[in-house]
């Protein structure tokens, strides 16, 4: 094969997987195939970042998104490419702007987990209250997966231990599920709500989660909470002009346990494709695409993707057809 067929041809294999894997991906396919003409027509046989810049500010695009839109596009073909060509050079996704982008999730590790919890059951507090009560608010993201929205509006009456299960009302789309815990959430669980009830005896909301003085917690709290916390033990490293600088945030707990449940899938030699819409429901996605987001934002998944399809095992599922 010649050396300018190369990039056509890692070109369309990256397009097929991104197809294979459930997504339409129209727009992105003519928008690199166009930057694939471009970059013949420059004699390049790799991506660049000079040569993708060019391509993204010049009149050789021809897909109806913007110049920002489409260096972000190539920079994901070459995040992936780069895993079997590593001179492949990744354009920094910023180097333009774009009229909407979603933040890249941060994937805790568990030593970070280790130390924010710990920081959390240290909190000072008259009662002893408060640092439990952010300590299990903070774990029962990690293992569950919840939007904090969701976690500061549970009711006592949605939690039931013997069946080991939540069930989540108030949801961002409107929409009711149930979630199942494992036997450490349920323990958790238990034992804040006899703390709780010791330290506030008069109850003064129905709400699982309160403060010292029985006042429901809310998700602005729970973020500033957490916010403080993470610059406490070094996650979000001070920013001059930033009181708490910049870093994780509290809802990457939540793309954490997706990216690590999939990848657990993967490993695992389960059909992914066909599991996403299960996990779609889980995390109480309005579309799957909201959940196949995570195979382009997380390079070990995409890895992991394509591997699985190069083996020949990988399943084409209904949106494919």
């Amino acid at each position: 094969m010649s050396a300018m067929r190369v990039l056509r041809t890692a070109v369309e294999e990256y397009i097929a997987l991104r197809q294979q894997l459930g997504t339409r991906f129209r727009d992105g396919a003519r928008a690199l195939r166009a930057f694939v003409i471009f970059a013949e027509g420059e004699g390049a046989v790799r991506v660049t970042t000079d040569v993708a810049l060019r391509w993204a500010i010049g009149p050789g695009a021809t897909a109806l998104i913007s110049a920002g839109a489409r260096l972000r596009l190539v920079s994901a073909f070459a995040q992936w490419r780069r895993a079997t060509d590593p001179v492949t050079e990744v354009p920094p996704a910023d180097l333009l702007p774009v009229r909407y982008r979603r933040h890249p999730p941060y994937l805790y590790t568990d030593a970070d987990l280790g130390r924010l919890l710990q920081a959390a059951r240290e909190l000072p507090s008259s009662g002893g209250l408060d640092g439990l009560t952010y300590s299990t608010l903070f774990g029962l993201l990690v293992v569950t997966g919840m939007r904090i929205s969701e976690a500061v509006s549970l009711e006592r009456a949605d939690v039931d231990v013997s069946a080991a299960v939540l069930t989540i009302r108030r949801t961002k789309f409107g929409k009711s599920r149930v979630v199942p815990l494992d036997a450490s959430a349920v323990d958790a669980l238990s034992h804040y709500a006899t703390r709780r009830d010791q330290c506030v005896p008069q109850r003064r909301t129905c709400v699982v989660f309160v403060s010292e003085t029985g006042a429901a917690m809310t998700a602005w709290k729970a973020r500033d909470t957490f916010v403080r916390l993470s610059g406490q033990i070094g996650l979000r490293p001070p920013v001059h002009g930033h009181r708490y600088g910049h870093g994780p945030r509290l809802h990457d707990l939540r793309h954490r346990f997706a990216v690590r449940t999939l990848i657990d899938w993967y490993r695992a030699g389960e059909n992914v494709e066909a599991r996403l819409p299960y996990l779609a429901t889980y995390l109480g996605h309005v579309h799957v695409n909201e959940t196949y987001w995570y195979l382009e934002a997380v390079p070990e998944l995409l890895q992991l993707a394509t591997e699985r399809l190069r083996d020949g095992r990988g399943g084409r599922t209904e949106r494919d057809s």
